[in-house]
Order: C-alpha cells, then structure tokens, then sequence
C-alpha cells in the first residue's frame, strides 16, 4: 500500500514532464495558445503525443474554423479521426511532428488517393517538416493534388532544390500542363509529368516563362518595321522573324535563347532574322547598336547551337546589311520599360485559371504587370 502512494506522484511528475518536453517543440510564437489549450483537459494534453496537428489546430485555428465542437468532442473521448473530421482536419498529418506547425494549417487534401500516396512522402526532419508542410498546402491550393505529392517527394529527396519562390511559377506550370485546350498550354515545352524531377522541372518551368514573357511582349500583331529588307546574297536566305511566334520557332530549331528576347524587341533594341540556305535554317542573326555606334551592326551570328559561323556567312551578312541605305534607318529606340504589355495576350494566357480557381490572385492580376510577370 505504501509502496502504491510512492508511485502514483512519480507517475504523474513524470507524464508531467513528458507533456512539457512535447508542448516545447511547439513554435514559439504559439506556445502559449497550445499550452492554455492542452491545460484544459487531460485528453486535449493527450493530443501532444497522439496527434500534434490536431492539437495545434484548435489551440490556433485557420480563419473561419470553430475549435468548440472539436474540442468537446475530444473531452468526452470521441476517436481521433471523428474530432479530426469535425476540425476538418486530415487524418494523415497526424504523423507529422510539433515543430511543423509555424502557421496556422489551412485546408489540406484528402481523399484517399491523395492519403495513400503522401504517406509514402512524409518527412523525417522535424526541421524540415514546416518548409514541406507549407509547400504542400500552397501547390495543392495552386496547382493541383498530384502536384502537391510531386512536391512532397522531391522536398523530401532534394531539400535544397525545392525553393519556396519558385513554387508559384512550378504550380502554374504543372496546372497548364493538365489543361491541353488552353493557350498557356500550347507555350509549354516540356510538360510537367509526376515521375520528374525537380531540376528538369524548374528548367521546363522557366523555358515555360521565357515564353510567356515573349508572347505577352509582342502580342499577337507582326513587327513591321524590321529596319532591313529581307533578301538572297551569296545563296543565302535573310529572313525576317517579325512575330512571337516566329522567334520561338527559330529558338527551338536553332537551340538558343531567343525565347528572352521579347523585352529587347518591344522596345526596339534589336532585330532578329534567320539565315537560310535552300530553306534550311544555318544561323540567327542580330542587328542592333554597337557601342556609341547610332547604325545598325550584325552584332550576333551564330548557328544551331550558338556555334559560330562560317568566315563565308560572315561576309554574305555583311554584303546584305550594305545592300542598305544604313544612315537613313530610324530604329526608333524606346526607353526600357515604357512599352506595356499586350492586355490582350494577358488576358487570354491567365484567364483559364482565373475562373478554375474561382479568384484572381493579387501575384496575378487582371491588369498585365511587368512585376508580376518579373516575380513569378
């Protein structure tokens, strides 16, 4: 009998302390709320070592959500999944640990696909269980389920690979590869697909923008003064690229960069033309200024590749450039960023998932930003 009234206080300082190691790993900024909460009820203390994510929701609920039902509900010993389902609470984050909770959590997947398959992804690190937590909330709200598991894994394969900054453009990329009728759809190279990783698709994601920057530069309308004329010299085609549409297709064929350069071309800072040779594309040429020089210049030729050219195509292109009457050429150079972008083009690229979404995000408005188009 004695030996039971030792025991007991021992019992109790010591699941005391257990509770008080647990509530610790809480952030900081919230542990008062999770502490007074766990304080209230022996079963809501519980919560700490049962079920971390149910605990800190209620202590620290999303905009809109009543803790009350829930609560009751775990004071008077309901199972978890029923005071989970009553804090629209998923049952998976059960396994996550206190630390992952920096915010309050907002409304996560799932169904049961998306249960089975993220289990398979949760991560080890408490450290790094916060950063995976908000990157799976903010690409299921953005893009999509199957995107929030891709995003799951690859957090947890490649931590330093996956950048907070970067998912906006990552989600939007992923949603438009779903959407084959869209015109956002047709700009993507590579689609996004569940078995990639995460460096090819932060490469396809960007090469997706570099389009989009062109289209919405240049708009659906040709550039008509290209300073020069097309022409033949030595056997060799000078083709004008005089729309959007053009220059990403010589980008691609000719595997360089000119899909960037839809800035330069609004605003008059160069002009872009093929070289061909019985219609096969040899090289991309540039006209601009060089230097202090107030004359168009070939200040860039190059073949597929970026390869340099021939000694020969060089003199061709230089014949060509003088077949014209280079002082009387107004390239009409405009002040960077004084041109805006096409409406239009904005409009029709953004609007599908304007209306899927139900919304439109301030990071992308209705009215075209060079911002929002530079933040992405």
């Amino acid at each position: 009998m004695t030996s039971n009234l030792v025991l007991a206080p021992r019992r109790r300082v010591g699941r005391s302390d257990l509770l008080d190691r647990q509530l610790r790993r809480y952030h900081p900024r919230f542990q008062r709320e999770v502490r007074a909460l766990a304080m209230r009820h022996s079963r809501i203390a519980d919560l700490a070592a049962s079920f971390p994510a149910l605990l800190f929701a209620l202590a620290v609920p999303r905009p809109g959500l009543d803790p009350a039902p829930a609560v009751a509900r775990v004071i008077d010993g309901a199972a978890l999944a029923e005071a989970a389902a009553t804090a629209d609470l998923p049952l998976w984050l059960r396994r996550l640990p206190p630390e992952a909770f920096t915010h309050p959590i907002p409304r996560m997947p799932d169904d049961e696909l998306f249960r089975r398959r993220i289990a398979n992804h949760l991560p080890q690190s408490p450290e790094l269980a916060p950063a995976w937590l908000q990157a799976v909330a903010d690409v299921a709200e953005l893009a999509h389920e199957p995107a929030a598991v891709w995003i799951a894994r690859e957090l947890v394969r490649e931590p330093r690979r996956v950048n907070p900054a970067r998912l906006r453009l990552i989600s939007l990329w992923s949603w438009f590869s779903l959407q084959p009728a869209t015109f956002g759809n047709g700009l993507i190279g590579r689609q996004w697909m569940p078995g990639m990783r995460i460096g090819p698709a932060l490469k396809a994601a960007d090469d997706w923008r570099m389009m989009i920057a062109l289209h919405v530069n240049l708009g659906p309308q040709t550039i008509n003064d290209m300073w020069l004329q097309a022409g033949r010299v030595a056997g060799y085609d000078f083709v004008p690229l005089t729309s959007a549409a053009a220059v990403a297709e010589e980008a691609k064929a000719m595997r360089n960069c000119l899909k960037t350069y839809g800035y330069n071309l609004v605003h008059n800072r160069s002009r872009l033309w093929s070289v061909r040779r019985n219609g096969e594309r040899i090289a991309t040429l540039k006209v601009a200024c060089r230097h202090s020089d107030p004359l168009p210049n070939i200040v860039e030729l190059e073949g597929a590749g970026n390869t340099g050219a021939s000694r020969e195509l060089w003199w061709a292109a230089r014949q060509w450039l003088h077949l014209h009457d280079l002082s009387q050429i107004d390239m009409g150079l405009r002040k960077w960023g004084t041109v805006p972008l096409d409406r239009a083009t904005w409009r029709s690229l953004w609007r599908p998932y304007w209306l899927a979404k139900r919304r439109i995000p301030e990071w992308l408005p209705i009215a075209p930003s060079r911002g929002a188009l530079s933040t992405l």
